[in-house]
């Protein structure tokens, strides 16, 4: 999810936490753990200081290792140990330190819903988990805790009373979110009136709840981009991957290899220039206003020696200024 949704979840986790009589009990405790979970419903994504090194560190390791279950314990114990040290050795360890593991694990299990996923099974696997169910963004699932924090705040219900009802109703919107995602995608090839066999679906979600893009991955390894809306799949684009020896060699550059270790839908052109060759690799997954502006971007020589390169979100107008293109005219 976003900051900002992960950042009133926090906040949500700390009402909830008033079921805890330890917790209810003792208002220390409760700042305490409030406290907890708003750091710990935020730690994981601590990797995002990794964009001043570089764009391509940040994308190949942004949901990676933070992520993963021994991280887990690690953001749990820093904050735990850092809440002992700031309230004192009267503060029950292990009850806020239960509820800031429970926001840590949150923000993880909320990021496995959405396309760009995370390396939850770290270090056992590196494979990326996305379930492509709810946008990084869930209006639902944000507006609903604002609502709730709103409530608690006026103190116009107990959290006791507000937050279990409000959880009750995310767990069962999940559900629902992911039962109707299932269906669907395993739906498309009959509503798909150009369906061959051998083609693959992935739906992913858009702010609305009824409208879906689509990614088909054809056999000849093209793709197909397309929507669904109000029932009915109409396509918009296709994007075929180019064969040329300057894309086998962007490879092995650092920024094309660390884009390609996220994307697993990634495809690639190469363009010809007089000082050497452009290859743009592109992530299908993302389309807005016609481009693609999820990328990693390969200036070579025509001995294939690497010029300059760039790698993350970029219209053509600004990518143009990022990379010297027209200096080697």
């Amino acid at each position: 999810m976003d900051s900002g949704t992960h950042l009133v979840i926090g906040f949500g986790l700390a009402g909830l936490a008033y079921i805890d009589p330890v917790v209810a009990a003792d208002h220390s405790v409760s700042t305490a753990v409030l406290i907890g979970t708003v750091l710990g419903s935020q730690a994981p994504d601590l990797d995002t200081l990794l964009r001043f090194k570089s764009n391509a560190a940040y994308i190949k390791n942004h949901r990676g290792t933070s992520h993963s279950p021994p991280f887990l314990l690690l953001w749990t114990l820093l904050i735990t140990f850092g809440l002992y040290l700031a309230f004192g050795s009267s503060l029950p360890v292990l009850h806020v330190g239960m509820w800031v593991l429970i926001a840590v694990v949150f923000h993880v299990f909320t990021d496995l819903f959405n396309m760009y996923g995370t390396q939850a099974l770290r270090p056992f696997s590196e494979k990326w988990i996305a379930w492509n169910i709810i946008h990084i963004f869930d209006p639902f699932i944000f507006v609903s805790h604002v609502i709730a924090i709103f409530m608690w705040s006026l103190e116009l219900a107990k959290p006791q009373t507000i937050f279990p009802v409000l959880y009750g109703l995310i767990a069962l919107y999940y559900i629902w979110r992911t039962v109707y995602h299932y269906v669907l995608e395993n739906r498309l090839h009959i509503q798909d009136t150009t369906y061959e066999p051998g083609d693959r679906y992935m739906l992913t979600p858009t702010l609305h709840l009824h409208h879906f893009q689509i990614v088909k991955t054809k056999q000849d390894g093209s793709f197909q981009l397309g929507e669904y809306r109000s029932g009915k799949v109409r396509w918009i684009d296709r994007v075929s991957c180019a064969d040329h020896p300057a894309i086998t060699e962007s490879r092995k550059h650092l920024d094309i290899a660390s884009f390609l270790y996220f994307c697993s839908y990634a495809c690639a052109e190469c363009k010809e220039h007089s000082w050497g060759y452009e290859v743009r690799w592109v992530d299908v997954r993302y389309r807005h206003r016609r481009q693609y502006p999820f990328v990693a971007v390969l200036l070579l020589d025509h001995q294939y020696r690497p010029l300059d390169s760039y790698v993350g979100w970029l219209s053509d107008s600004r990518l143009e200024k990022k990379l010297r293109v027209d200096s080697y005219s």
